[in-house]
């Protein structure tokens, strides 16, 4: 078996890391009625999670947080998140939905000591998002979403490991406490997966059996319930952001699985960025009223 050098493993993991940084600084970032086509920015920023769902075991890095921000046409990059928009009319969306994970040594983690490591995945996948509410000035928001993606394993030979569906309600308010305030989003439904991807993470095979790991072949279906609340606010030359995650497990398919140490999982970051450029082109936000 071909064993990767650590800092290769450690350049996979800062790359998703990234990754998950920069998701939480779009999703957090509030456009207004005109804004620049484009904005960039770069900062530090904290995060702390447990390394699976399921894990006893949490890590905590410090890490550069790139910002973006793009209102084009068809790929947007704002407080929704990183979206390509295939359909837009006033009472629903068709966007293209992605999320990722980091990767996992087993030999940090005494539930899966002797596995195989956990590669970093890349989800991507159509999401529907129905508006059923909106406030006057479209300060507050009530949405439907419902993302169903394909997840893929970040590797030299990338492979299929499954779906993901995570329906959830999603409650924006923007500008807390006056104009260009503070804006915060707070999101929460179930997550169901496929059998392959809960294999991926939750099965043990024959080989890897122990007396205090028995085999266990995990099973598709419900996944447990996810809750996301953030805060952040874009002053005019830099942003920060503030999100946490908490994930319920109890009644997960999962559950039996030995590999499934905690019915809790918990995430948390905050981060600053400082504009370093932006478009001189505007263009009107093109987001539903």
């Amino acid at each position: 078996m071909r064993r990767e050098g650590a800092g290769h493993c450690a350049h996979r993991r800062r790359l998703a890391l990234t990754v998950g940084v920069l998701a939480l600084a779009a999703t957090v970032a509030a456009p207004a009625a005109e804004v620049p086509l484009w904005e960039v920015g770069l900062g530090v920023g904290t995060v702390a999670f447990s390394d699976y769902r399921g894990s006893n075991n949490s890590s905590v890095y410090a890490l550069p947080v790139p910002y973006f921000a793009y209102h084009g046409e068809f790929l947007k990059a704002d407080r929704n998140g990183v979206r390509g928009l295939l359909f837009n009319n006033r009472f629903a969306e068709l966007n293209i939905s992605v999320n990722a994970t980091t990767p996992v040594r087993s030999r940090n983690e005494a539930a899966r000591a002797g596995m195989p490591d956990l590669k970093p995945t890349f989800e991507i996948g159509p999401s529907l998002d129905v508006h059923l509410w909106r406030s006057a000035a479209d300060r507050i928001r009530l949405d439907l979403r419902l993302p169903l993606r394909r997840v893929v394993t970040i590797e030299r030979e990338p492979r299929a490991v499954g779906w993901l569906f995570t329906p959830r309600l999603n409650l924006d308010v923007r500008d807390i406490g006056g104009h260009h305030g503070w804006d915060a989003g707070l999101l929460a439904g179930p997550v169901v997966g496929d059998r392959a991807y809960h294999d991926y993470f939750y099965t043990v095979a024959p080989a890897y059996a122990t007396a205090e790991r028995p085999a266990y072949r995990a099973d598709g279906g419900y996944s447990g319930t996810e809750t996301v609340a953030a805060l952040s606010r874009r002053f005019p030359h830099y942003w920060v952001g503030v999100f946490v995650r908490y994930d319920a497990l109890s009644g997960a398919r999962f559950l039996p699985s030995p590999l499934v140490r905690s019915q809790q999982y918990w995430a948390g970051g905050i981060g600053f960025a400082w504009m370093i450029g932006k478009s001189t082109r505007l263009v009107e936000s093109r987001d539903p009223e």
